[in-house]
This record gives structure tokens, sequence and C-alpha cells, in this order.
């Protein structure tokens, strides 16, 4: 009989030691990072700080300097990654105004790949797409043109197209920016949906950290390096904050000077 304490889980991502390097430019270095399947991890920092760089260096698009990623064991590119990633990128959701496309033909995308392009979808992908739809609550405009929708729906369809994969890890970038407080909190509750009822695993940047702090499990603060990794109830006020950024209290230092000066 298998003892289950002793049985070592393979996590979902595994960083170790990375180092990018962009026009000659040091972004992020000495990154170490492990996230587990299940888990909701929210990167923030501020803007350079290299949170689009590590997520371009997670998937494979941004050649490392130094270190290794693996995600369910592989390196980015591996052909057994067909399908478990999902990646919504900053501008998915930023389409033409002009482009004549339905929700429903957006979260087909989801299903197309190399092998499977040039063929109807089967059975299998049809139910894919509409479980997609289902989940992000877009069944009543399914048949709208994306350039029709509001930009919280337009993020809701781009996840959507994700979902479509069978994605089991979701990697978000930015996609809060440009939509409105409702429509914010309906995909934060969204995305709080798939980890705990449909297992998904997920990594998303924002520079939101409010947020972050009430939807994720786990934060990183990143400015070329990990500044802070931990449990979302633990992460710094702001003035520790400030103190991990090397930034000294401007107002602090001037009172104490002009006291050093009277005396």
């Amino acid at each position: 009989m298998l003892d289950s304490q002793n049985l070592k889980v393979e996590p979902v991502l595994e960083v170790k030691d990375v180092t990018v390097i962009r026009s000659g430019k040091v972004i992020i270095t000495d990154i170490d990072l492990t996230i587990d399947k299940g888990e909701f991890v929210g990167l923030v920092g501020p803007n350079g700080s290299g949170k689009s760089t590590l997520l371009l260096a997670i998937l494979g698009i941004l050649k490392l300097k130094n270190g290794s990623v693996g995600i369910y064991g592989s390196p980015p590119n591996s052909r057994s990654l067909n399908g478990k990633i999902g990646w919504v990128s900053q501008a998915a959701s930023n389409l033409p105004k002009d482009i004549r496309i339905t929700v429903r033909e957006l979260v087909q995308l989801g299903t197309r790949n190399s092998k499977n392009m040039f063929f109807w979808l089967n059975r299998r992908e049809k139910e894919l797409v509409d479980k997609a739809i289902k989940i992000v609550g877009l069944e009543d405009v399914e048949n709208t043109h994306i350039a029709r929708l509001s930009g919280g729906q337009r993020q809701r369809a781009v996840i959507a197209r994700a979902l479509a994969s069978d994605a089991d890890f979701i990697l978000l970038d930015e996609p809060l920016v440009g939509i409105d407080r409702d429509a914010r909190n309906s995909i934060l509750k969204l995305l709080d949906q798939l980890c705990h009822e449909e297992g998904k695993t997920i990594l998303m940047v924002s520079h939101d950290l409010t947020a972050i702090r009430q939807t994720a499990h786990r934060m990183i603060y990143l400015e070329e390096r990990i500044q802070f990794d931990g449990k979302t109830d633990d992460f710094p006020d702001l003035n520790t904050l400030a103190g991990l950024r090397g930034i000294e209290p401007v107002h602090k230092d001037t009172k104490d000077s002009d006291i050093k000066e009277e005396e």
C-alpha cells in the first residue's frame, strides 16, 4: 500500500536560477519559483520590474541567459504541453473595432492547433467551447460580434478562448486593465472559481495590488529579483514595501535635518 505522505506531487511550474537580458540590460535575475496545482498566484511589481518578461520566459518566448523553466516537468516549448497552457496577453482583448468575429468564433480558436487547423470541430471540441462560454457567463452574447461588447465582456471572451484549449495552467498579463469596477470584480470571481471549482492553476500579472490581495492565494513581488513570495495575508504593508524597493522616507529625513540645523 502506498504511503500518500511520501508521494511527491510534481509542481506545475519550476523556475530555477533564471536570468533574462534584453538589449544588453538585465531585466530579471536569480529567479527561483515553484507553483503547485490549484494555486492562484498574483505577480506584482512596478512598471518595468520584469513581470511580463518573466511570463514570456516561462512561455519560452524569451531566451534565458541562464537557468531553466519546467512546466509539468517539460521545457516550455515541448509538444507534451500542447493544450495544457492557456495564455491571455495584455493586448488579447484589444481587437480591431472593424473585425467581424463573434464570441463563439473567437472561443473556437482556442481549440485550434497545427494538427486540426483545417478540420471542423469534433464533438469534444464543441463541448469545450460550450463549457468555456458558459463558465465565463457569455451565453447570451455568444453570437454577438466582439466589437459590440464591453471591455469586461471582451476580456471574458479571451479567457474563454484559453479555457477552450482545456488548459490546466492559465497565465494572464494585466487582464484588469481598461475595464470598469463591476467587470473587474466579476473577472476576479471567475478566476477564483476556475481554481476552486475547475482545478485550474493561475499565474496573473497585475499592477492592481488591492485586487490581487482580495483574490490571489499567494503573492510574488518582483523588481528584477523576487523581493517577496508568500501568502497574500503576509504581504508587506506600504512602509515595508518601500523598504524592499530601497525607497527612503523623504519627509522624515527632511524633518530630521531641520531639527539638526536648529540645534
